[in-house]
């Protein structure tokens, strides 16, 4: 500045601050958890899937606060933690143990955290692409006449079930055809992945963005009306 003085710091939303850092985690952890299948009744999944869940519910959250340009950027930030814990997991892979460290605890770190290199290749296309597909539906149901205020729970809710299924469900197919294609038929395990994403995106993204909403409102400090936007 002309008198020396600092410039001002640029004023970062305190719901973008909290979200961001949440988000980056998410990154990292979800492809630690895929290494255990649950069931959910009849269902079989992957337990990332709930990790990447909430990379949806926050993205989503904060396409509604603070913009589509914003969350995108959120999106492709998420590269970075997801980039650098693939290259520390891979070094720490080269180490050699310590002697006291017992055999079966080797065992079992080398196989939760040594993956292929398709599968390690798969995964972050899989989630560029699904991500800014979730942010781009999203946003596109709001319509042009949508604003935040006129919009309640109930219109956020839809608009996040049918943006995550629809996401969640090129996610599957991108995923699982980059990492498996050609080692075994791959379409029951496609089918099966994505009918249960598109079941948990409908049972629980909507409610979950309806509340990170309302979160990110009381961190700005905003009066939040009785319905989310």
């Amino acid at each position: 500045m002309p008198d020396g003085s600092p410039a001002a710091a640029p004023v970062l939303a305190r719901s973008l601050f909290a979200f961001a850092l949440v988000y980056g985690g998410m990154t990292v952890v979800a492809g630690v958890l895929a290494f255990k299948q649950v069931a959910l009744g009849p269902l079989a999944v992957e337990s990332g899937i709930f990790a990447f869940l909430l990379l949806v519910v926050l993205s989503s959250a904060v396409a509604q606060l603070h913009g589509r340009q914003t969350a995108d950027r959120l999106v492709l930030w998420g590269f970075a933690p997801l980039a650098l814990s693939i290259l520390l997991i891979f070094v720490v892979l080269q180490l050699p143990p310590s002697a006291q460290m017992p055999a079966e605890r080797i065992a079992a770190f080398q196989t939760v955290l040594s993956s292929t290199p398709r599968i390690m290749a798969a995964g972050p296309v899989a989630y560029g692409v699904s991500l800014l597909l979730n942010v781009w539906i999203f946003d596109k149901l709001r319509g042009s006449g949508g604003s935040s205020a006129s919009q309640g729970g109930g219109v956020l809710m839809i608009r996040g079930a049918i943006a995550s299924a629809i996401s969640q469900a090129i996610d599957s197919v991108i995923f699982i055809t980059l990492a498996f294609y050609g080692e075994f038929p791959i379409g029951e395990l496609i089918l099966g992945q994505a009918l249960a994403k598109i079941v948990l995106s409908f049972v629980f993204v909507p409610p979950l963005i309806v509340a990170a909403v309302r979160l990110g409102r009381w961190l700005d400090g905003a009066t939040a009306p009785r319905s989310a936007r």
